[in-house]
């Protein structure tokens, strides 16, 4: 039986990390796509993983070209994934009144979004000829609801939530699954320069154990941690004007150009 391969994306550092590693503690080959390739490789041998068990591809998501070409490459250095995980995202605050924020939002979708199915892309056909494979998108709870000052982060991950929501209707016929995951608060570089509370803030590594384990049962899609997904439920049940006063005064994300 042929050992079973992941691909993943962002897996040099935060949750690309720790889901590579589970994975690896699960049995899995590993295919690493990343910008910084050489830390990746740093951390696969401290790890102890040995060279034969992974694969690393030097890949910028937010150029389309790149990502898909790590994507053929993965087909004809290691074969077709069984699970492939569009993990890499960026978090950036915005202020709509300052021009070069706009860019800013541009970035954040191309990475986030164009990123993501450029990810899929390389695979689709790949799977649908075989009849199975596992999709996963990592949204976020900031996705089921806007929030001040988050405008580019938001609208992404609300993005991400639906075209994965699409792609599984298109891809349920074939056999391959897609699985949406939105995780809460993550203790990792992008969550530590916050300056709000962030309640249910986990570890990496237990994020990505309970990551693993939904993305093994084919859930079409999970909050993780649960009581997140309670909270966005009950915000978004929320009316307007109820939410407008509930987030008044809330500190906004850092910009781009913020001192941090």
């Amino acid at each position: 039986m042929t050992t079973p391969l992941v691909f993943i994306t962002g897996a040099s550092s935060g949750i690309g990390q720790a889901l590579a590693l589970r994975f690896h503690r699960a049995g899995y080959r590993l295919a690493l796509a990343a910008r910084r390739t050489s830390e990746v490789k740093t951390w696969a041998s401290a790890q102890g993983i040995s060279a034969d068990s992974y694969e690393i591809y030097s890949a910028d998501v937010a150029m389309t070209e790149s990502i898909v070409a790590a994507g053929r490459d993965c087909l004809q250095r290691q074969g077709v994934p069984d699970v492939v995980i569009a993990n890499a995202g960026i978090s950036v605050g915005m202020d709509t009144a300052v021009q070069g924020d706009l860019d800013v939002m541009a970035r954040t979708f191309a990475t986030n979004n164009l990123g993501m199915a450029a990810t899929f892309h390389p695979f689709v056909d790949a799977m649908v000829q075989r009849g199975s494979g596992t999709l996963v998108g990592i949204g976020s709870v900031a996705g089921i609801r806007g929030l001040p000052g988050h405008g580019a982060y938001c609208a992404s991950k609300a993005a991400v939530i639906s075209y994965c929501e699409s792609l599984r209707g298109e891809m349920r016929p074939h056999g391959v699954r897609v699985v949406t995951l939105s995780p809460g608060y993550i203790d990792t570089p992008l969550t530590q320069q916050n300056r709000y509370s962030m309640p249910f803030l986990m570890q990496p590594e237990d994020f990505a154990d309970r990551a693993y384990r939904a993305i093994a049962a084919g859930v079409s899609y999970r909050v993780i941690p649960w009581q997140m997904g309670v909270v966005a439920k009950l915000l978004r049940l929320l009316p307007n004007p109820v939410f407008d006063k509930l987030l008044a005064g809330r500190p906004r994300k850092r910009r781009e150009t913020e001192a941090r």
